[in-house]
């Protein structure tokens, strides 16, 4: 019975009744713990909508926080005041005869498209921009992964500044400037490990940017990779397709431009477009020349850009003449692979990268371990070169000296070269011999200019060596005329009016040997005549400085007697003795009025020249006529 209920009768009578009110209602039961789970739950999902607007806020915040980094307030970018101030020491990397100084600020020169700032007191290149864009998000998101991005092998991008006069996005400074302006501008000795790395430097840069959220550079250019402090190319203005996309390339960058690019300038760029790129940096590189060899070729940029676009089976493209030694063939084979005409046949940035990594195996990567042992060579042979120098240099200072010599007294001189001023000085006692040429008028108009220029030459060489025998010092010559001073600017007692006195006759008796070679049978014949007094001697000009005389001296004498005054003849006669005069009289001499004057005849004891001789007989001869 009851199968159906386990064995067991139905009651009689529900639980809760017939009608259901004998029960208690489930709600009035568990009132409590339904309100605390409503309650619970209200407090759940407000706490999970708060957790989620907190880390929105919070990413907001962050977003905010990075747009504030790559936003560079143009009020911050400070112009460098002192041209010429080192961003670094001094010091220089040589390499063999050549030297390569770091870039400063006086060899810097802002360009039409950037300029060098000085940014949280650190250095940096603005490269200005044309157009002024409102920034997407997703622009603003690109900048701060630009600004985040931190390679050996980048440059750093530091932030865009917007707020000035015109758009600048902030660069790091590379001390040694772009790869273009080094082989432009500086004569490199490079050995070809030092071309590789470079080569290669770039190429990590092209991988680096090529597995990165940009994906490529677009615009590579040999002015796009800065070297720095440490010869490691950077490669630097990458991103910003959305400002470049407006920006019309230059002309000279378009030598860089791969020719489907060219063809389609709809298409801002692609990784192919990148690697024809790196080819033709390359070729700069290995010919250590600036890009396609402009310097060397009769093509302009134009016809260079037209002629690439043009394409053909022989696609034209830049010569590659190595310019150091001994580089890697599969190196040249490479390049030439990098800017196949058909994009698609030129080789993968990680296949490049592979295929450089082959050709240094074994050997050092550091190219700075490099550079220092090409230092201690260049070290080793320096000190002889120096050596070898410095004795160039004292032979060529010594040759400087003896024209320095010639032209001002010693003592003189040495002042000058020391940047001393010369104050005139005052002599009390010398003794001036001055001399000229008879009838040089009538004989220069029987000659040619050569003749007379020669003739002279060879005159006053004679006069320079006699010269060279006495203590007399040559003041100047002026045509014909010759000046020359004993008692300056060495004191030398009363021994001037001697030393005058021995080198006018033997002046007089050179010239009985003395030819003229264009006249034959003509002989020179001089007026000689020397006055001892007190003078004042200084050095007048700055630009062609003068040893000048200011004092009296002697000019009327007759052809081949020696002049002298009353004051020149009693010092030679009765002071130092030795000599035979003759009075000539009273003369008229202007400026002075009358005075006795004399001749010299010669040394006692001593027959005189034979000029004077002559002289001297032929007016005995009148005077006994008379």
């Amino acid at each position: 019975m009851w199968p159906n209920r386990g064995g067991k009768r139905p009651l009689s009578t529900p639980i809760c009744g017939f009608d259901g009110k004998n029960c208690v209602d489930f709600f009035e039961l568990y009132k409590t713990w339904i309100v605390l789970a409503i309650v619970i739950g209200i407090l759940i999902v407000i706490t999970v909508i708060a957790v989620i607007v907190f880390f929105i806020r919070l990413r907001i915040q962050d977003n905010e926080r990075q747009n504030q980094l790559w936003q560079v307030p143009h009020a911050l970018l400070v112009k460098p005041q002192t041209k010429g101030k080192h961003l670094e020491s001094a010091r220089s990397i040589q390499s063999g005869p050549s030297t390569i100084s770091k870039f400063t600020f006086e060899s810097f020169r802002d360009g039409k498209n950037f300029s060098l700032y000085f940014y949280d007191k650190e250095p940096v290149i603005g490269a200005t921009h044309e157009v002024r864009l409102r920034l997407t998000t997703a622009e603003q998101s690109e900048l701060r992964q630009m600004r985040m991005l931190n390679y050996d092998q980048l440059n750093k991008f530091i932030g865009l500044s917007v707020d000035g006069p015109e758009v600048l996005s902030i660069w790091r400074y590379c001390s040694r400037g772009s790869l273009r302006d080094v082989i432009a501008h500086s004569t490199m000795n490079m050995d070809s490990f030092f071309v590789f790395s470079l080569i290669r430097d770039i190429c990590e840069g092209l991988y680096t940017l090529h597995n990165s959220f940009l994906g490529m550079h677009a615009r590579l250019t040999s002015g796009s990779c800065l070297i720095d402090d440490r010869w490691q190319i950077k490669i630097s203005n990458f991103g910003l397709s959305f400002i470049k996309k407006f920006e019309p390339k230059k002309n000279k960058d378009l030598l860089w431009t791969a020719p489907e690019l060219l063809r389609d300038d709809t298409v801002f760029g692609t990784k192919q477009g990148d690697i024809y790129s790196f080819g033709v940096i390359c070729s700069e590189i290995i010919n250590l020349k600036d890009v396609w060899e402009l310097g060397d070729r009769k093509e302009s940029v134009d016809e260079i850009v037209y002629m690439v676009k043009r394409g053909g089976s022989v696609p034209f493209r830049p010569n590659i003449r190595p310019a150091v030694p001994e580089l890697n063939p599969a190196l040249l084979h490479l390049v030439k692979d990098c800017w196949a005409e058909d994009a698609k046949e030129r080789p993968k940035i990680e296949t490049i990268r592979s295929l450089l990594k082959s050709m240094v195996s074994g050997r050092s990567s550091n190219l700075m371990d490099h550079v220092f042992k090409m230092l201690e060579s260049y070290a080793s042979h320096l000190e002889e070169e120096v050596q070898s120098r410095t004795q160039e240099l004292v032979e060529e200072k010594k040759k400087s000296d003896v024209l320095l010599y010639r032209m001002l007294p010693k003592q003189v001189a040495d002042k000058l070269k020391l940047g001393q001023s010369v104050p005139p000085e005052s002599f009390d006692s010398v003794t001036v011999f001055f001399s000229d040429v008879v009838s040089f008028t009538t004989l220069a108009g029987r000659s040619t200019p050569l003749q007379v220029v020669n003739l002279l030459n060879e005159l006053y060489t004679v006069f320079d060596g006699i010269i060279g025998d006495h203590d007399v010092y040559k003041v100047e010559t002026i045509g014909d005329g010759y000046l020359c001073v004993s008692g300056l600017p060495h004191r030398n007692g009363h021994q001037h009016v001697r030393e005058i006195a021995d080198m006018s006759l033997g002046i007089l008796k050179s010239l009985e040997k003395f030819d003229i070679p264009h006249l034959p049978g003509e002989r020179i014949k001089l007026r000689i005549g020397f006055h001892t007094g007190s003078c004042v001697a200084g050095v007048v000009g700055l630009s062609m400085p003068r040893y000048c005389l200011f004092g009296d001296t002697e000019s009327n004498s007759k052809p081949n007697r020696i002049h002298l005054s009353k004051d020149a003849n009693y010092l030679l006669t009765q002071v130092v003795g030795g000599y035979q005069t003759e009075t000539r009289g009273e003369l008229i001499v202007k400026g002075k009025g009358v005075m006795e004057t004399f001749w010299l005849i010669g040394k006692l004891g001593e027959s005189p020249p034979a000029a004077i001789y002559q002289e001297y007989r032929q007016q005995q001869s009148i005077e006994n006529d008379m």
